[in-house]
């Protein structure tokens, strides 16, 4: 990285030093406490110099170790908000399928599968915004947009 002292680090800066530490995490050179506390400096950082002095104690990857770990990093994947829904869907699927196995067992032959209602359209609405990526992730551009038209109508 070519440092001119005080220059600011962007966030693309500071989310390949944040890779580089979880290759040096995954390399056992840091441990766990340390690497939160370094990620934590990193994006508490806003010039690159001091992203150099989070890296200063360890030694220099590879270009294709840094790579790696860019790329690493870049993967998409389903945000925990996400995936907090999506165990909420299927807690109460299940909640649901054994009310209806209950009524049925009860009434002694199977009944309306009404869980159908519960649980197709619930599904259809999460799958169709994990698979276009439908709503914007908290922090970035996009979502600030559209923060700001809820707040701001005109």
């Amino acid at each position: 990285m070519d440092i001119t002292p005080g220059t600011r680090a962007s966030d693309a800066e500071r989310n390949a030093i944040v890779a580089q530490l979880g290759t040096h995490l995954a390399d056992g050179r840091l441990d766990l406490a340390e690497y939160d506390q370094r990620v934590a400096q990193v994006y508490a950082t806003t010039t690159r110099d001091q992203l150099d002095v989070v890296l200063s104690d360890l030694p220099e990857l590879s270009k294709q170790q840094t790579a790696a770990a860019v790329e690493r990093k870049a993967a998409p994947r389903i945000p925990v908000w996400q995936r907090i829904e999506a165990g909420s869907w299927a807690g109460v699927s299940v909640i649901v399928l054994v009310i209806w196995g209950l009524v049925s067992l009860t009434a002694g032959e199977l009944t309306y599968f009404w869980p159908m209602w519960v649980i197709g359209p619930w599904g259809a609405v999460l799958l169709f915004r994990v698979i276009t990526g439908w709503e914007a992730q908290p922090g970035t551009s996009a979502h600030l947009k559209q923060i700001s038209k809820h707040t701001n109508p005109h």
